[in-house]
């Protein structure tokens, strides 16, 4: 009896127990007199307290579950419809009010006799954006983000290697633009396929016209400097919270705002308090163990949610106790023997870069083929691989099935074996590896490419394949040819003539079993995660396209290889 007493006095003392959490629901005003509807939890004995602040254009009233939850850890939770989303007023144009929106609403909240002065953001993907948005406004009383699956740039949110992530823009400008009620959606496996861009919305079924600006300006000028914050973010002093997975299409980006804040940051403690958890998650499946066709173990399992609540105890209310606790500015997820390491920075320190060329006598085409990777420099002039890539015919994202329409390609991992059964896919495997080999950090390919057209895409994926022919993907690349120099100035390529290209595969950590194979994948498409190259360039209000004959290049004088960042495993 003595000793369950005690334990519920402890309990007690750790994590007090508050009153019924009240939910308020206010308007607040913007500057232009535009009301934005705004729930606030809170317990009446507890004023002035911290205020964890969440915006959102995907319904306010959904988040009662999380309100209670910050409120009875001694906080005041205040949830709120976007601009023209739900209970709000005015109209919805993605992200273009939220810095402003956000500076008001926060301004707003200092003024509030139940608010300490002191307000933390939360949330990830739309709802992590508009915490950078108005952190760059420098609002009052703003100390702690904590943006999850985001980006600082919306045009790195859309496009990489000069394509745009065609199904992920189509399905949410859809799913948040008024429908006329006498349309009914096309299918979106016929929609996705129409030419020119600018016509994406009408095969769908009706106009939108962000979709229309966001597909037709396919290089970062002007048209997105509004939303570029990404040079910003060195002046802040702002502790900040990053989390992400390698299958997720924010992972660059997200990561990218960590290193930037960690090493650019004007302010010396800003640079101490950023942390960044790396997980082998998509952009649904953050926390989780199952990610598509793979369960990570029970370790990838992580609570997202407790990680946030001791940031904030440590930089919002400002405990003692949880300022004494020291922290990894790094906790990334090794994929293949699936455990979570502690680092510094990203990337780790201590990798080194390892080259893995590509090898092959001309037929690496399908799994079937003689494509090779090993360690081994060439020595002679090997025979080019060649493969044709039809904008009719393109290489899906994922293999498709009766329950995964084309339409549906998923970011995460599934067998791979299927596409790489197609004469359009180059494949170059290891032979199983006679001990484990780990990595962690950004990977790359260096490829020497060329094309009878005057321009074409090259996809690139890094596989890890078991002994029993599961072929994972751990991480893709995607660059268009006539964005190999630059996002800014493209230039075509002619045809038949050689070119280097970087493709960037993003950041991963895994370590390949003794016993697996390590595979790079190549090809000319990744629909309708990203769209296809016409082939053409014929600019981008074009309909006419070109059957491309693409070539990879290796051997003594054309080094095609891939580099992995290869770690010293350290027991944490």
């Amino acid at each position: 009896m003595k000793a369950t007493l005690a334990i519920l006095v402890l309990l007690a003392v750790c994590h007090p127990v508050f009153a019924e959490t009240r939910t308020e629901t206010v308007r607040v005003a913007m500057r232009d007199g535009v009301t934005l509807a705004t729930d606030v939890y809170r317990d009446d004995a507890l004023s002035p307290a911290p205020v964890v602040l969440m915006r959102t254009p995907y319904d306010r009233t959904r988040q009662k579950e999380m309100g209670t939850r910050w409120s009875s850890a001694g906080y005041i939770f205040v949830v709120q419809d976007c601009r023209g989303t739900r209970d709000s007023e005015g109209v919805l144009a993605p992200y273009n009010s939220e810095g402003q929106d956000g500076y008001d609403t926060i301004e707003w909240l200092t003024r509030q006799p139940w608010c300490n002065g002191r307000i933390g953001m939360v949330g990830g993907s739309y709802v992590g954006a508009v915490q950078w948005q108005a952190a760059v406004e420098n609002p009052p009383g703003l100390a702690v983000i904590a943006p999850q699956a985001t980006w600082s740039s919306f045009y790195r949110n859309l496009y990489l290697g000069g394509t745009v992530r065609l199904g992920l823009i189509s399905g949410w400008i859809a799913g948040n633009t008024p429908k006329p009620d006498s349309v009914k959606p096309a299918d979106m496996d016929v929609a996705l396929m129409r030419l020119p861009l600018s016509d994406v919305d009408q095969a769908i079924g009706w106009s939108m016209p962000w979709l229309d600006a966001y597909l037709t300006h396919p290089e970062p000028n002007g048209f997105w400097t509004r939303l570029d914050l990404t040079s910003r973010l060195p002046e802040l002093q702002l502790p900040a919270l990053h989390v992400v997975g390698y299958y997720d299409f924010f992972s660059r980006e997200s990561v990218d705002n960590f290193v930037i804040m960690q090493q650019q940051a004007r302010d010396p403690e800003t640079r101490r308090q950023q942390r960044l958890i790396l997980g082998p998650w998509d952009h649904g499946t953050i926390g989780k163990s199952q990610v598509a066709e793979v369960d990570f173990g029970p370790e990838a399992a992580l609570d997202v949610a407790a990680i946030q609540f001791d940031w904030f105890e440590r930089h919002l209310k400002q405990d003692a106790a949880a300022r004494s606790k020291p922290f990894p500015p790094v906790r990334y997820f090794s994929m293949g023997d699936n455990v979570w390491r502690d680092a510094r920075q990203w990337p780790p320190e201590g990798v080194t870069p390892v080259s893995f060329f590509l090898h092959s006598d001309g037929k690496a085409n399908t799994r079937s083929g003689t494509g090779r990777l090993s360690r081994e420099v060439p020595t002679t002039e090997q025979t080019p691989d060649t493969f044709r890539a039809d904008p009719a015919n393109p290489i899906p994202a994922c293999p498709a099935t009766a329950q995964r329409p084309i339409k549906a390609s998923v970011w995460g991992p599934v067998d791979q074996g299927p596409l790489e059964d197609r004469e359009d896919v180059l494949v170059y495997s290891t032979e199983p590896l006679a001990e484990p080999l780990t990595f962690a950090g950004n990977v790359e390919a260096k490829l020497h490419v060329s094309t009878d057209t005057p321009d074409a895409d090259w996809v690139v994926k890094l596989v890890s394949v078991r002994p029993d022919g599961f072929a994972q993907n751990l991480a893709t690349g995607i660059l268009r040819g006539r964005y190999r120099e630059s996002l800014f100035k493209p230039v075509l390529m002619k045809p038949g003539q050689v070119y280097e290209i970087t493709v960037d595969l993003g950041p991963c950590a895994a370590t390949i079993a003794a016993g697996h194979q390590l595979r790079v994948d190549i090809c000319g498409s990744l629909f309708p995660l990203h769209d296809r190259n016409p082939n053409t360039a014929e600019g981008i209000f074009s309909s006419k396209t070109a059957i491309a004959s693409e070539q990879v290049h290796h051997g003594m004088n054309a080094l095609s290889r891939l580099i992995l960042p290869t770690a010293t495993v350290q027991k944490n």
